[in-house]
């Protein structure tokens, strides 16, 4: 999973991209616990992935109402779709994964 900067970020969206944003901060225990899964993810499921850290992105916590971090969007065709703070299991990512590869 690629660290993503803004123009990133943005030409993801303005191509209409599928996949998933993951926001984090780097001091924070559960981003590290979720970007572990997000690892595991990546190694089990061929999805376009990036990430971001909030600290350097305050403009898009505040534009994507992003209330707290571990956070990951699920976006499709350009469109944020889902917002998940609760990661819970890999399993568990797995199934929301796939609602929106399908």
């Amino acid at each position: 999973m690629n660290e993503w900067n803004q123009r990133e970020f943005s030409a993801f969206l303005d191509k209409k991209g599928t996949g998933l944003i993951y926001f984090y901060t780097p001091l924070c225990g559960t981003c590290q616990l979720a970007s572990k899964m997000l690892l595991v993810i990546a190694e089990l499921v061929v999805v376009e992935m990036g990430k971001m850290n909030l600290n350097f992105h305050p403009e898009l916590a505040k534009d994507l109402a992003i209330e707290s971090v571990p956070c990951l969007l699920f976006v499709q065709d350009g469109s944020v779709k889902e917002t998940l703070y609760a990661f819970h299991s890999v399993p568990f990512l797995l199934e929301k994964i796939k609602e929106y590869l399908n």
